[in-house]
């Protein structure tokens, strides 16, 4: 039965307040891996789409990368057919259940929101992790009817974001599609980089299960430059999509970097999530496990990785962060629930050093005081040193979390697809590569980025390659 107030005013919407979302309690969250955020119930979803303003011309739509019809998914929502609104979600999006978890909404489609000019913005976000988890859990969504078979292959290499979109797209509109992973479970940066605290992996398996429900193949094990290379790829298939991400460690270039206990984020994490290493000798991975954890870096990975230093048993977890708190790149929520749980912030340092003891084990982390000057070309003040400030911060384990660089791989083992000077393809703004035929998108173009920047870069480089199978033209671009 719904209960949508269809006659209510605007400013009867505005008065509606925004509803909050349950978390587990922080002291019990730190000793397991269950999810933080508990999600809603129906009532509490209805009532908080009942704010949206169900604007002519919504600017959340035009700032939503993945193209979700955003007042549509909600009015469902508000009129209690829960269901319709999961499949206009599925519509535009091969992962809604995920990016209603890990999307930055504050800083896409909540952002532009009616609503938020004068009040707090509709929790966009929120109610689609609801509509998106009722499709899954509750009541099973049909799947739709794909376009007539239209002859064509196409290869997708990476089975993260990008490419679990360029493949969910393509399929339904009659392509066949093979998806190769190179590790042995799909998922990309969902599965290997992004804690199960924050995203299940079951939600990662469930939004694959739809995409292979609709035909789309999954090889795992499959290391394009190893395996196969892009060019033998092509005796095969009609086109190929590289997604294979920015997953190669980036590290400070300091002295001590080869200590044992000195992780880089993507191996400790790819290590805890991806080869349940909490859960060694049973799994055979094991990963350290520091009474002072240190963690280098603000974005969201160093959130990831310093709250998962707490959940393995660390007595104390810091992060370093070489400009003040305003300036973190990191996620406002993810900051506050690592505050909640005890994790400590160091503002305005810099490290220069770590520091070993006679078994090259790191006993700590040199730093250096910072203060900010002048905005630099990120728009953030630039932290300058102040000379003389040096000091030591204990460790039993250093964690670098500076961003992720491209894998070399796929590109040294293909013809004619350039690379710019960091090793990352080029490719226009539909993902054409400098080969015919290829394409590209998501992190391995643009450098590490957000997940719903990923899926939006795979749904552009879809369109432009259902346009090439059936116009087999290439433009002439990026020489």
């Amino acid at each position: 039965m719904s209960d949508y107030r269809k006659n209510l005013t605007i400013a009867a919407r505005c008065a509606i307040p925004r509803q909050s979302m349950p978390h587990q309690d922080p002291v019990e969250r730190i000793s397991n891996f269950n999810e933080v955020a508990l999600g809603w119930d129906r009532e509490t979803a209805v009532e908080e789409a009942q704010r949206c303003l169900l604007c002519k011309t919504p600017k959340c739509v035009s700032n939503c990368p993945a193209e979700i019809d955003i007042p549509g998914f909600i009015r469902k929502i508000a009129e209690g057919d829960i269901l319709e609104s999961a499949r206009i979600l599925r519509a535009s999006s091969a992962l809604p259940a995920v990016c209603g978890r890990v999307c930055p909404q504050e800083t896409q489609c909540e952002l532009t929101c009616s609503l938020g000019k004068k009040y707090q913005p509709v929790a966009i976000g929120r109610l689609e992790r609801f509509a998106s988890d009722y499709a899954l859990f509750e009541e099973e969504l049909p799947l739709p009817q794909p376009a007539p078979p239209t002859g064509k292959k196409v290869a997708v290499v990476g089975a993260g974001p990008a490419g679990i979109t360029v493949a969910g797209d393509l399929v339904k509109l009659g392509h066949e599609v093979t998806l190769f992973e190179a590790l042995h479970e799909p998922g990309g940066v969902l599965v290997y980089g992004i804690p199960e605290f924050r995203l299940p992996k079951e939600i990662v398996r469930l939004e694959l299960q739809v995409i292979q429900k609709l035909g789309v193949k999954l090889v795992n094990n499959f290391v394009v430059g190893r395996t196969a290379t892009v060019d033998e790829l092509l005796v095969d298939f009609d086109a190929v999509f590289l997604g294979n991400g920015a997953g190669a460690p980036k590290f400070l270039g300091i002295p001590g970097e080869n200590l044992n206990g000195v992780y880089s984020a993507s191996e400790y994490l790819t290590r805890c999530n991806l080869m349940k290493s909490h859960n060694f000798p049973a799994n055979s991975t094991p990963v350290a496990q520091g009474g002072k954890v240190v963690v280098l870096g603000g974005g969201n990975v160093a959130m990831d990785a310093v709250r998962m230093s707490l959940r393995l048993g660390a007595d104390e977890a810091t992060v370093l962060y070489r400009r003040s708190r305003k300036e973190l790149p990191a996620r406002i929520e993810e900051v506050e629930n690592a505050e909640e749980e005890g994790v400590q912030f160091k503002y305005l340092v810099n490290p220069v050093r770590f520091v070993g003891n006679e078994h090259n084990w790191v006993t700590g982390v040199e730093c250096l005081r910072m203060e900010l000057g002048e905005p630099d070309s990120s728009g953030r003040c630039r932290p300058l040193p102040v000379k003389g400030s040096e000091f030591i911060v204990p460790a039993d384990m250093a964690i670098v979390a500076i961003g992720q660089s491209a894998n070399p791989i796929v590109a040294s083992t293909a013809t004619g697809i350039e690379t710019d000077e960091r090793g990352y393809f080029i490719a226009d703004d539909d993902g054409r590569t400098t080969k015919p035929g290829v394409f590209a998108g998501g992190d391995i173009v643009t450098g590490a980025a957000t997940v719903i920047l990923a899926i939006g870069a795979g749904k552009k480089a879809a369109r432009a390659i259902h346009d090439y199978l059936g116009e087999c033209r290439w433009p002439v671009l990026l020489s």
